[in-house]
């Protein structure tokens, strides 16, 4: 476990390599449901492009909102500072915002109809942040607070978690999580389709809740520098609005399919 692997010389960042074959493997598994919906390939390309940048964006941005307090600003326009700054911290919440925003706007944009692509590939996210939870773990970010269960990781020195010591491996609690997550909304998307049911907002909605509810119980076991409001974590506080956000869209879209 390191922030880098080396794979035939080259020294490759370990979460960027798992987000890319999460990424990629994602994009394989589309191409059943594109076929089968009657969707336009080419349509889902320029979605996900939108999609990627925005997420990327605004992982980026919340990142540099929380840890501005440990951010040397001064330094930010040195080359080598900042390839470090841009490389290194991404919030998923902000990912999830900011590609949500984008998708919508591509949509918008070049007049798309984004609602069937959402509705049948947003297992999708789950899936690739599965593998960007793997990613964490073989760099050691987003780690636990230590235990002494038989479960407990000690993680190398080459990686950002404190090692030598026995930690809760959150980053793939997390990750079985995220693959459960995009499991119950491809099972749930293929019921209602099959019940001949309105499922535009529904599978949206179920995973906004889905993933509040796994994230605010995860932040308790983490013990990585994060940012706070009050008794809560950032992402346990931002939690509570989407949990709330999701349960409007459901009773509303639920309302709208009968």
């Amino acid at each position: 476990m390191s922030i880098y692997l080396n794979i035939l010389g080259f020294h490759i960042p370990s979460y960027g390599l798992m987000i890319t074959l999460g990424v990629i493997l994602a994009n394989v598994f589309a191409l059943y449901p594109l076929k089968k919906y009657k969707l336009i390939f080419d349509d889902f390309l320029i979605l996900e492009a939108y999609t990627l940048l925005g997420a990327f964006i605004g992982a980026k941005l919340l990142y540099l909102i929380i840890s501005y307090r440990e951010i040397d600003w001064s330094r930010f326009l040195e080359p080598r500072y900042f390839n470090y700054i841009m490389s290194s911290g991404f919030v998923f919440y902000g990912g999830l915002i900011g590609g949500l925003l984008c998708f919508l706007f591509a949509g918008k944009f070049h007049h798309i109809n984004s609602k069937p692509y959402i509705t049948h590939l947003i297992y999708l996210i789950p899936w690739i942040h599965g593998f960007g939870r793997i990613g964490c773990f073989l760099a050691g970010c987003c780690y636990g607070k230590e235990t002494s269960a038989w479960y407990g990781v000690t993680f190398p020195a080459d990686c950002l978690a404190p090692a030598g010591v026995s930690l809760i491996p959150t980053q793939l609690f997390s990750a079985a999580g995220d693959f459960i997550f995009a499991i119950i909304l491809y099972i749930l998307q293929r019921t209602l389709y099959k019940k001949k049911k309105k499922t535009s907002g529904i599978v949206t909605a179920v995973y906004l809740m889905l993933y509040a509810v796994g994230r605010f119980l995860i932040e308790f076991l983490r013990n990585d520098p994060r940012g706070a409001v009050g008794v809560l974590s950032t992402s346990q506080f931002i939690a509570i609005f989407m949990f709330a956000a999701g349960a409007v869209m459901l009773s509303r879209f639920v309302k709208n399919s009968n």
